[in-house]
């Protein structure tokens, strides 16, 4: 098969391309002829098809790059030009999305379409629902905009600024479910949650399709509990949502050792607060094989998010190297642990945490049951067979 794979960015941005070119590598393996369409930026890593890539464009500057950039997101602009020579020079048989709004447009969907192509959409964050991705108001849940699009503005939810929020307002309703259904054969939800919450917001069932994200490589033979460090550790971004402030006061209070990895606005910020608690480490960004053994000799791993997780990688990976997770009771996170495989608590609720790390801290894990049961349910050859059926449009 030839299969376009499209995301915004390409190269370890964030959780989406992450999927996005684990997802090329796999395909790839299997024989099919696979190409790229990102937004052209300097970090990209080098493809055969970038030069066909869609010109940056950039929200911040003057009123010339927001006007191209209010252009992207209407679908109008050079994106128009660019789309079409992919999808001319490659041919593909199937069209499979990733993150594209803002920085690309649905707009791919549509061309796809017209020419035939069978459009898949994995959906990595809640953008077709709350224009402004997060579902968040105030630090809370919220689900005001998943059947009436204007609140995003009564309430400025993106960067609490009218200009944004109207913008975000004004590619829902250009781009609204309705079209989209029209253009997109199968939105592949990467949790049962995110599957849950599209047909709350009215889309229809028969096009969403739950497919989990895969680990596409699996550690070496899990640490036993009794030879892993003492330790447990926070792998991801460090940014409100992600609950690090409940989670580095519970750490603050308890007398074991948190290890922090990953970068993000709240960084330096955490660094200066909890510069003087000797129990907490901050590493920074590192790479994925430092992750791999981060993760792999950790006693458990926390995932102490505060808005509606999807399907998160570091649970999958935690999973997969034999170490328990210990996660909030938000989105797609409780469907990924059991009783066996970790602890739930409430989100947010740092008395509940400091009693579920305690619990973890004394519980003796069963790591490699943990690894076994989820390097099956995450692996690559599962992930495949599920994802061509798609593709091919088998039940």
């Amino acid at each position: 098969m030839k299969i376009l794979l499209v995301n915004k960015f390409y190269y370890n941005r964030g959780g989406d391309c992450v999927v996005t070119l684990n997802t090329e590598r796999l395909l790839q393996q299997h024989g099919h002829e696979v190409a790229v369409f990102a937004m052209r930026y300097p970090e990209n890593f080098s493809n055969k098809w970038e030069h066909c890539f869609a010109s940056q464009v950039d929200f911040a500057g003057g009123m010339g790059n927001k006007m191209a950039a209010f252009a992207r997101v209407m679908g109008k602009g050079d994106i128009k030009a660019a789309v079409a020579r992919i999808l001319y020079d490659f041919s593909p048989n199937v069209v499979h999305l990733h993150n594209i709004h803002s920085y690309l447009s649905p707009l791919i969907a549509q061309y796809a379409h017209e020419r035939g192509c069978r459009v898949v959409w994995t959906l990595h964050d809640y953008k077709l629902l709350c224009p402004a991705y997060t579902c968040l108001h105030a630090g809370k849940p919220c689900e005001l905009c998943f059947n009436h699009k204007w609140h995003v503005l009564t309430q400025r939810c993106m960067k609490n600024s009218l200009a944004a929020s109207a913008t975000s307002w004004a590619e829902a309703i250009k781009w609204n479910k309705k079209r989209l259904e029209r253009y997109v054969d199968t939105f592949i939800c990467p949790s049962q949650f995110m599957a849950s919450k599209m047909e709350q917001g009215g889309f229809d069932r028969s096009k969403l399709q739950v497919l989990n994200n895969f680990a596409p490589q699996m550690p070496d033979k899990p640490i036993p509990t009794s030879e892993r460090d003492d330790y447990y550790c926070y792998v991801g971004r460090l940014s409100p949502e992600k609950g690090l402030a409940t989670l580095l006061k519970a750490a603050s209070c308890l007398p074991h050792r948190l290890i922090v990895a990953g970068t993000g606005p709240l960084e330096q910020e955490l660094r200066d607060k909890y510069a003087a608690c000797n129990n907490i480490e901050f590493c920074g960004r590192i790479s994925p094989e430092q992750v791999q053994t981060l993760l792999g000799k950790a006693r458990f791993s926390v995932i102490s998010s505060e808005w509606y997780e999807n399907n998160p990688m570091g649970v999958i990976e935690s999973l997969c190297a034999g170490t328990p997770v210990v996660g909030a009771q938000m989105g797609g996170i409780p469907e990924l642990i059991d009783e066996n495989s970790g602890i739930i608590y409430e989100s947010g609720n740092v008395d509940a945490l400091m009693d579920a790390i305690s619990m973890a801290m004394l519980h003796r894990w069963d790591n490699p049951t943990i690894a076994q049961n989820a390097q099956l349910r995450f692996s690559q050859d599962s992930h495949y067979q599920q994802l061509i059926s798609i593709y091919q449009n088998r039940d």
